[in-house]
Protein backbone atom coordinates (compact mmCIF):
# COMPACT_ATOMS: atom_id res chain seq x y z
CA UNK A 1 0.00 0.00 0.00
CA UNK A 2 1.43 3.26 -1.09
CA UNK A 3 2.17 5.84 1.87
CA UNK A 4 2.31 8.93 -0.82
CA UNK A 5 0.57 11.77 0.41
CA UNK A 6 -2.11 13.17 -1.67
CA UNK A 7 -0.81 16.28 -1.64
CA UNK A 8 2.16 15.41 -3.18
CA UNK A 9 0.62 13.15 -6.01
CA UNK A 10 -2.09 16.25 -6.55
CA UNK A 11 0.76 19.22 -6.86
CA UNK A 12 2.86 17.88 -10.26
CA UNK A 13 3.99 19.01 -12.15
CA UNK A 14 5.27 22.04 -10.50
CA UNK A 15 5.30 25.50 -11.92
CA UNK A 16 8.67 24.19 -13.80
CA UNK A 17 7.09 21.40 -15.56
CA UNK A 18 8.37 18.71 -12.83
CA UNK A 19 7.48 15.63 -12.14
CA UNK A 20 10.16 15.27 -8.70
CA UNK A 21 13.43 15.36 -10.48
CA UNK A 22 11.70 14.48 -14.55
CA UNK A 23 10.05 16.44 -17.30
CA UNK A 24 11.21 20.34 -17.51
CA UNK A 25 11.54 22.13 -21.31
CA UNK A 26 14.99 21.28 -23.10
CA UNK A 27 14.10 22.68 -26.08
CA UNK A 28 15.65 25.26 -28.49
CA UNK A 29 15.11 29.15 -28.08
CA UNK A 30 12.69 29.25 -30.78
CA UNK A 31 10.23 27.29 -29.46
CA UNK A 32 10.22 28.65 -25.92
CA UNK A 33 7.93 31.62 -26.91
CA UNK A 34 5.29 29.02 -28.64
CA UNK A 35 5.45 26.58 -25.14
CA UNK A 36 4.42 29.24 -23.30
CA UNK A 37 1.96 30.69 -25.38
CA UNK A 38 0.25 27.68 -25.20
CA UNK A 39 0.78 27.06 -21.22
CA UNK A 40 -1.25 30.40 -21.47
CA UNK A 41 -3.95 29.03 -23.21
CA UNK A 42 -4.17 26.11 -21.56
CA UNK A 43 -4.50 27.62 -18.56
CA UNK A 44 -7.23 29.81 -19.53
CA UNK A 45 -8.94 27.16 -21.49
CA UNK A 46 -8.90 24.75 -18.43
CA UNK A 47 -10.76 27.97 -16.23
CA UNK A 48 -13.66 28.10 -19.00
CA UNK A 49 -16.58 26.14 -18.57
CA UNK A 50 -17.33 26.87 -22.40
CA UNK A 51 -14.57 24.92 -23.51
CA UNK A 52 -15.53 22.27 -21.37
CA UNK A 53 -18.96 22.11 -22.63
CA UNK A 54 -17.52 22.21 -26.07
CA UNK A 55 -14.59 18.99 -25.68
CA UNK A 56 -17.31 17.23 -23.60
CA UNK A 57 -20.01 17.71 -26.28
CA UNK A 58 -17.70 16.17 -28.81
CA UNK A 59 -16.13 13.72 -26.63
CA UNK A 60 -19.92 12.60 -26.41
CA UNK A 61 -20.95 12.98 -29.59
CA UNK A 62 -18.11 12.47 -31.97
CA UNK A 63 -16.25 10.21 -30.02
CA UNK A 64 -18.81 8.19 -28.28
CA UNK A 65 -17.93 8.53 -24.88
CA UNK A 66 -18.51 7.36 -22.06
CA UNK A 67 -16.36 3.82 -23.39
CA UNK A 68 -18.26 0.36 -21.19
CA UNK A 69 -16.58 -1.14 -18.73
CA UNK A 70 -17.17 -4.70 -19.63
CA UNK A 71 -16.85 -7.71 -17.04
CA UNK A 72 -14.65 -10.06 -18.62
CA UNK A 73 -16.92 -13.31 -17.80
CA UNK A 74 -15.42 -15.62 -20.10
CA UNK A 75 -11.51 -14.63 -19.49
CA UNK A 76 -12.04 -14.22 -15.60
CA UNK A 77 -13.66 -18.07 -16.10
CA UNK A 78 -10.26 -18.94 -18.08
CA UNK A 79 -7.59 -17.57 -15.71
CA UNK A 80 -9.26 -18.15 -12.53
CA UNK A 81 -8.11 -16.05 -10.00
CA UNK A 82 -9.27 -12.04 -9.80
CA UNK A 83 -12.37 -10.57 -11.60
CA UNK A 84 -11.21 -8.73 -14.44
CA UNK A 85 -12.80 -5.86 -16.10
CA UNK A 86 -12.20 -4.35 -19.25
CA UNK A 87 -11.97 -0.51 -19.73
CA UNK A 88 -13.14 -0.46 -23.39
CA UNK A 89 -11.34 2.35 -24.81
CA UNK A 90 -10.85 0.54 -27.97
CA UNK A 91 -14.47 1.26 -29.03
CA UNK A 92 -13.91 4.97 -29.37
CA UNK A 93 -14.06 6.60 -32.87
CA UNK A 94 -10.73 6.01 -34.78
CA UNK A 95 -10.11 3.03 -32.40
CA UNK A 96 -8.01 3.89 -29.70
CA UNK A 97 -8.04 6.24 -26.87
CA UNK A 98 -5.59 8.81 -28.79
CA UNK A 99 -9.05 10.61 -30.29
CA UNK A 100 -9.28 11.87 -26.20
CA UNK A 101 -6.51 14.14 -26.36
CA UNK A 102 -6.61 15.04 -30.24
CA UNK A 103 -10.01 16.42 -29.67
CA UNK A 104 -8.74 18.88 -26.88
CA UNK A 105 -5.52 20.07 -28.58
CA UNK A 106 -7.23 20.67 -31.42
CA UNK A 107 -9.67 23.10 -29.61
CA UNK A 108 -6.73 24.65 -28.41
CA UNK A 109 -5.20 25.36 -31.62
CA UNK A 110 -8.75 26.83 -32.86
CA UNK A 111 -8.32 28.71 -29.94
CA UNK A 112 -4.83 30.07 -30.02
CA UNK A 113 -6.12 30.77 -33.89
CA UNK A 114 -3.87 27.79 -36.06
CA UNK A 115 -4.62 27.04 -38.89
CA UNK A 116 -2.78 23.82 -38.80
CA UNK A 117 -1.75 21.08 -36.86
CA UNK A 118 1.44 19.02 -37.19
CA UNK A 119 1.38 15.48 -35.35
CA UNK A 120 3.76 12.42 -35.58
CA UNK A 121 2.35 9.27 -35.01
CA UNK A 122 4.32 5.62 -34.80
CA UNK A 123 1.38 2.87 -34.80
CA UNK A 124 -0.61 5.10 -36.41
CA UNK A 125 -3.47 5.87 -34.33
CA UNK A 126 -2.77 9.18 -33.06
CA UNK A 127 -2.21 9.94 -36.90
CA UNK A 128 -5.83 8.96 -37.35
CA UNK A 129 -7.46 11.01 -34.75
CA UNK A 130 -5.49 13.71 -35.54
CA UNK A 131 -6.19 13.85 -39.09
CA UNK A 132 -9.74 12.94 -37.84
CA UNK A 133 -10.08 16.02 -35.59
CA UNK A 134 -8.62 18.19 -38.11
CA UNK A 135 -10.98 17.29 -40.59
CA UNK A 136 -13.85 18.39 -38.14
CA UNK A 137 -12.52 20.99 -36.96
CA UNK A 138 -11.53 22.74 -40.27
CA UNK A 139 -7.38 22.24 -40.29
CA UNK A 140 -4.73 21.44 -42.28
CA UNK A 141 -2.84 18.64 -40.76
CA UNK A 142 0.33 16.75 -41.53
CA UNK A 143 1.58 13.59 -39.66
CA UNK A 144 5.20 12.52 -40.00
CA UNK A 145 5.59 8.75 -39.97
CA UNK A 146 8.85 6.29 -39.63
CA UNK A 147 8.88 4.38 -43.43
CA UNK A 148 9.44 1.52 -41.11
CA UNK A 149 6.08 2.27 -39.15
CA UNK A 150 4.43 3.38 -42.25
CA UNK A 151 5.14 -0.40 -43.80
CA UNK A 152 3.47 -2.25 -41.10
CA UNK A 153 0.45 0.05 -40.26
CA UNK A 154 -0.46 0.73 -44.04
CA UNK A 155 -4.27 0.46 -43.09
CA UNK A 156 -3.51 3.70 -41.22
CA UNK A 157 -1.62 5.46 -43.07
CA UNK A 158 -4.63 5.09 -46.01
CA UNK A 159 -7.05 6.41 -43.38
CA UNK A 160 -4.76 9.45 -42.85
CA UNK A 161 -4.85 10.32 -46.22
CA UNK A 162 -8.43 9.47 -46.71
CA UNK A 163 -9.04 12.16 -44.24
CA UNK A 164 -7.22 14.69 -45.88
CA UNK A 165 -3.89 14.67 -44.38
CA UNK A 166 -0.11 14.95 -45.37
CA UNK A 167 1.68 12.01 -44.33
CA UNK A 168 5.48 12.35 -45.07
CA UNK A 169 7.24 9.08 -44.40
CA UNK A 170 10.76 9.23 -42.34
CA UNK A 171 13.38 7.56 -43.48
CA UNK A 172 15.88 8.90 -40.80
CA UNK A 173 17.53 6.46 -38.17
CA UNK A 174 15.36 3.80 -36.88
CA UNK A 175 12.77 5.15 -39.45
CA UNK A 176 9.98 4.53 -36.23
CA UNK A 177 8.19 6.97 -33.66
CA UNK A 178 11.23 8.84 -32.41
CA UNK A 179 12.67 10.05 -35.95
CA UNK A 180 8.80 10.85 -36.38
CA UNK A 181 8.88 12.94 -33.52
CA UNK A 182 12.22 14.97 -34.41
CA UNK A 183 10.82 15.57 -37.83
CA UNK A 184 7.43 16.78 -36.46
CA UNK A 185 9.55 18.80 -33.95
CA UNK A 186 11.88 20.43 -36.94
CA UNK A 187 8.24 21.60 -38.88
CA UNK A 188 6.75 23.50 -35.89
CA UNK A 189 10.01 25.19 -35.69
CA UNK A 190 9.81 26.05 -39.15
CA UNK A 191 5.75 27.15 -38.79
CA UNK A 192 5.60 27.79 -35.54
CA UNK A 193 3.49 31.17 -36.11
CA UNK A 194 0.77 29.03 -38.43
CA UNK A 195 1.21 25.56 -36.86
CA UNK A 196 -0.08 23.70 -33.44
CA UNK A 197 2.08 20.35 -32.52
CA UNK A 198 -0.42 18.41 -31.53
CA UNK A 199 2.04 15.92 -29.80
CA UNK A 200 0.47 12.46 -29.32
CA UNK A 201 1.32 10.98 -25.58
CA UNK A 202 2.55 12.56 -22.02
CA UNK A 203 6.37 13.16 -23.62
CA UNK A 204 7.85 16.29 -24.69
CA UNK A 205 8.80 19.58 -23.07
CA UNK A 206 6.28 21.33 -20.72
CA UNK A 207 3.34 21.94 -20.83
CA UNK A 208 2.86 18.45 -23.00
CA UNK A 209 3.10 16.06 -20.48
CA UNK A 210 0.36 17.80 -17.99
CA UNK A 211 -2.29 18.68 -21.29
CA UNK A 212 -2.34 15.00 -22.58
CA UNK A 213 -2.21 13.50 -19.26
CA UNK A 214 -5.25 15.89 -18.07
CA UNK A 215 -7.24 15.19 -21.64
CA UNK A 216 -6.84 11.17 -20.91
CA UNK A 217 -8.25 11.69 -17.21
CA UNK A 218 -11.46 11.05 -18.28
CA UNK A 219 -10.63 6.99 -18.73
CA UNK A 220 -9.35 6.52 -15.36
CA UNK A 221 -12.59 9.47 -13.94
CA UNK A 222 -14.89 7.35 -16.21
CA UNK A 223 -13.58 3.77 -14.84
CA UNK A 224 -13.66 4.96 -11.17
CA UNK A 225 -17.55 5.80 -11.26
CA UNK A 226 -17.90 2.38 -13.05
CA UNK A 227 -16.29 0.17 -10.73
CA UNK A 228 -17.53 1.83 -7.80
CA UNK A 229 -21.31 1.06 -9.38
CA UNK A 230 -20.31 -2.43 -10.41
CA UNK A 231 -19.06 -3.38 -7.63
CA UNK A 232 -19.27 -0.59 -5.01
CA UNK A 233 -15.86 -0.80 -4.48
CA UNK A 234 -12.50 -0.03 -5.88
CA UNK A 235 -10.42 -2.28 -7.92
CA UNK A 236 -7.25 -3.63 -5.91
CA UNK A 237 -5.40 -3.62 -9.88
CA UNK A 238 -4.83 -1.35 -12.95
CA UNK A 239 -3.02 -2.88 -16.00
CA UNK A 240 -2.26 -0.99 -18.30
CA UNK A 241 0.36 -0.14 -21.58
CA UNK A 242 3.19 1.96 -21.32
CA UNK A 243 4.88 3.77 -24.27
CA UNK A 244 4.88 6.83 -24.12
CA UNK A 245 2.41 6.31 -21.17
CA UNK A 246 -0.96 8.50 -22.28
CA UNK A 247 -3.23 5.72 -22.10
CA UNK A 248 -1.87 4.43 -18.95
CA UNK A 249 -1.54 7.84 -17.02
CA UNK A 250 -4.87 8.60 -18.08
CA UNK A 251 -6.28 5.31 -16.06
CA UNK A 252 -3.69 5.41 -13.46
CA UNK A 253 -4.58 9.41 -12.44
CA UNK A 254 -8.12 9.12 -10.94
CA UNK A 255 -6.38 6.15 -8.69
CA UNK A 256 -2.75 7.88 -7.91
CA UNK A 257 -4.34 8.91 -4.07
CA UNK A 258 -6.12 5.40 -3.75
CA UNK A 259 -3.00 3.37 -2.05
CA UNK A 260 -4.84 0.10 -1.77
CA UNK A 261 -5.19 -0.09 -5.89
CA UNK A 262 -1.90 -1.13 -7.26
CA UNK A 263 -0.94 0.14 -10.72
CA UNK A 264 1.52 -2.14 -13.26
CA UNK A 265 2.39 -0.40 -16.80
CA UNK A 266 3.67 -3.46 -19.27
CA UNK A 267 6.29 -2.18 -21.41
CA UNK A 268 7.59 -4.00 -24.63
CA UNK A 269 9.99 -6.29 -23.50
CA UNK A 270 10.55 -7.43 -27.84
CA UNK A 271 12.68 -10.53 -28.21
CA UNK A 272 15.92 -10.18 -26.00
CA UNK A 273 17.45 -8.39 -23.38
CA UNK A 274 20.14 -6.73 -24.84
CA UNK A 275 20.31 -3.15 -25.80
CA UNK A 276 18.12 -2.80 -29.37
CA UNK A 277 16.20 -5.68 -29.04
CA UNK A 278 13.54 -3.96 -26.44
CA UNK A 279 11.81 -0.67 -25.39
CA UNK A 280 12.00 -1.23 -21.60
CA UNK A 281 12.99 1.91 -19.85
CA UNK A 282 11.55 1.48 -16.18
CA UNK A 283 11.90 -2.27 -15.79
CA UNK A 284 15.40 -2.59 -15.95
CA UNK A 285 15.65 -4.15 -12.83
CA UNK A 286 13.98 -7.47 -14.97
CA UNK A 287 17.23 -7.47 -16.47
CA UNK A 288 16.86 -5.82 -19.66
CA UNK A 289 19.51 -3.15 -20.12
CA UNK A 290 20.45 0.61 -21.26
CA UNK A 291 17.78 2.85 -19.50
CA UNK A 292 18.96 5.45 -17.59
CA UNK A 293 17.82 9.32 -17.06
CA UNK A 294 18.61 11.91 -19.69
CA UNK A 295 17.27 14.36 -22.15
CA UNK A 296 15.20 13.44 -25.33
CA UNK A 297 12.97 15.18 -27.45
CA UNK A 298 12.49 17.90 -24.76
CA UNK A 299 12.13 16.27 -21.20
CA UNK A 300 14.53 14.60 -18.66
CA UNK A 301 13.28 11.22 -18.26
CA UNK A 302 14.54 7.67 -18.47
CA UNK A 303 15.92 6.99 -21.96
CA UNK A 304 17.42 3.40 -23.78
CA UNK A 305 21.34 4.66 -24.62
CA UNK A 306 24.68 3.42 -25.09
CA UNK A 307 27.65 3.82 -23.10
CA UNK A 308 28.56 7.01 -24.79
CA UNK A 309 25.07 8.36 -24.51
CA UNK A 310 23.58 7.99 -27.86
CA UNK A 311 19.86 7.30 -28.12
CA UNK A 312 19.48 3.38 -28.49
CA UNK A 313 18.10 1.61 -31.03
CA UNK A 314 14.48 -0.20 -29.86
CA UNK A 315 12.10 -3.02 -30.90
CA UNK A 316 9.05 -4.05 -30.70
CA UNK A 317 6.11 -5.75 -32.28
CA UNK A 318 3.68 -2.86 -31.45
CA UNK A 319 4.54 0.52 -33.33
CA UNK A 320 3.16 1.94 -30.85
CA UNK A 321 5.58 0.98 -27.64
CA UNK A 322 8.78 1.22 -29.68
CA UNK A 323 10.07 4.01 -28.59
CA UNK A 324 13.61 5.22 -26.64
CA UNK A 325 11.69 6.88 -23.77
CA UNK A 326 9.13 7.48 -21.24
CA UNK A 327 6.83 9.98 -19.88
CA UNK A 328 8.37 11.89 -17.10
CA UNK A 329 5.27 11.22 -14.58
CA UNK A 330 5.41 7.11 -15.17
CA UNK A 331 9.29 7.74 -13.99
CA UNK A 332 8.33 9.88 -11.05
CA UNK A 333 5.78 6.99 -9.97
CA UNK A 334 8.21 4.53 -10.55
CA UNK A 335 10.74 5.89 -8.20
CA UNK A 336 8.04 6.56 -5.92
CA UNK A 337 7.42 2.94 -6.55
CA UNK A 338 3.66 4.28 -6.76
CA UNK A 339 3.29 2.06 -9.85
CA UNK A 340 5.19 -1.13 -11.18
CA UNK A 341 6.79 -1.19 -14.46
CA UNK A 342 6.90 -5.00 -16.29
CA UNK A 343 8.01 -6.02 -19.43
CA UNK A 344 5.74 -8.91 -21.92
CA UNK A 345 7.74 -9.70 -24.76
CA UNK A 346 6.58 -9.74 -28.84
CA UNK A 347 5.80 -13.85 -28.58
CA UNK A 348 3.59 -12.97 -24.94
CA UNK A 349 1.63 -10.43 -26.74
CA UNK A 350 0.97 -12.05 -29.60
CA UNK A 351 -0.59 -15.02 -27.31
CA UNK A 352 -2.08 -12.76 -25.30
CA UNK A 353 -4.28 -11.42 -28.46
CA UNK A 354 -5.22 -14.96 -29.42
CA UNK A 355 -6.29 -15.47 -25.86
CA UNK A 356 -8.85 -12.24 -26.29
CA UNK A 357 -9.99 -12.45 -29.13
CA UNK A 358 -11.12 -16.53 -28.71
CA UNK A 359 -12.20 -15.90 -25.00
CA UNK A 360 -14.13 -12.47 -25.45
CA UNK A 361 -14.68 -11.69 -29.18
CA UNK A 362 -12.25 -8.31 -28.90
CA UNK A 363 -9.31 -8.43 -31.40
CA UNK A 364 -6.98 -5.97 -29.02
CA UNK A 365 -4.03 -3.59 -30.56
CA UNK A 366 -0.73 -5.41 -29.96
CA UNK A 367 0.07 -2.41 -27.50
CA UNK A 368 -2.82 -3.35 -25.36
CA UNK A 369 -2.00 -7.05 -25.75
CA UNK A 370 0.97 -6.81 -24.09
CA UNK A 371 -1.58 -5.24 -20.81
CA UNK A 372 -3.35 -8.62 -21.39
CA UNK A 373 -0.72 -10.66 -21.83
CA UNK A 374 0.92 -9.28 -18.02
CA UNK A 375 -2.93 -9.55 -16.45
CA UNK A 376 -2.86 -13.03 -18.15
CA UNK A 377 0.23 -13.96 -16.05
CA UNK A 378 -0.73 -12.19 -12.69
CA UNK A 379 -4.91 -12.96 -12.90
CA UNK A 380 -4.84 -16.83 -11.68
CA UNK A 381 -2.05 -15.97 -8.79
CA UNK A 382 -4.71 -13.56 -7.57
CA UNK A 383 -7.78 -14.59 -5.29
CA UNK A 384 -11.75 -14.64 -6.83
CA UNK A 385 -12.26 -11.38 -4.25
CA UNK A 386 -9.77 -9.30 -6.24
CA UNK A 387 -10.97 -6.65 -8.94
CA UNK A 388 -8.67 -6.01 -11.88
CA UNK A 389 -9.32 -3.45 -14.50
CA UNK A 390 -7.01 -3.27 -17.58
CA UNK A 391 -7.05 -0.75 -20.22
CA UNK A 392 -7.72 -2.23 -23.52
CA UNK A 393 -6.49 1.06 -25.30
CA UNK A 394 -7.36 0.35 -28.98
CA UNK A 395 -8.34 -2.33 -31.30
CA UNK A 396 -6.21 -4.58 -33.49
CA UNK A 397 -7.58 -3.77 -37.08
CA UNK A 398 -4.38 -1.96 -37.39
CA UNK A 399 -2.29 -4.57 -36.81
CA UNK A 400 -4.03 -7.72 -39.09
CA UNK A 401 -1.31 -7.98 -40.96
CA UNK A 402 1.05 -8.59 -38.11
CA UNK A 403 -1.29 -11.28 -36.30
CA UNK A 404 -2.21 -13.17 -39.51
CA UNK A 405 1.28 -14.28 -39.68
CA UNK A 406 1.28 -15.97 -36.50
CA UNK A 407 -2.39 -17.41 -36.94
Amino acid sequence: MSSIAPTVLDSVPDARGRFGPYGGRYVPETLVAPLEELERVYAAASADPKFHAELDALLHDFAGRPTPLQFAERLTAHLGGARIYIKREDLLHTGAHKINNSLGQGLLAVRMGKKRVVAETGAGQHGVATATVAARLGLDCTVYMGTEDMERQRLNVNRMRLLGAEVVGVDAGSRTLKDAINEAMRDWVTNVRTSHYLLGSVLGAHPYPQIVRDFHKVIGEEAREQILKKEDRLPDWLFACVGGGSNAIGLFNAFLADGSVKMVGVEAGGRGHTLGEHAVRLAAARGFSGARPGVLQGTYSYVLQTNDGQIATTHSISAGLDYPAVGPEHAWLADLGRAEYTAVTDDDAIDAAKTLARIEGIIPALESAHAIAELIRRAPKMNENQLVIVNLSGRGDKDMETLSRYV
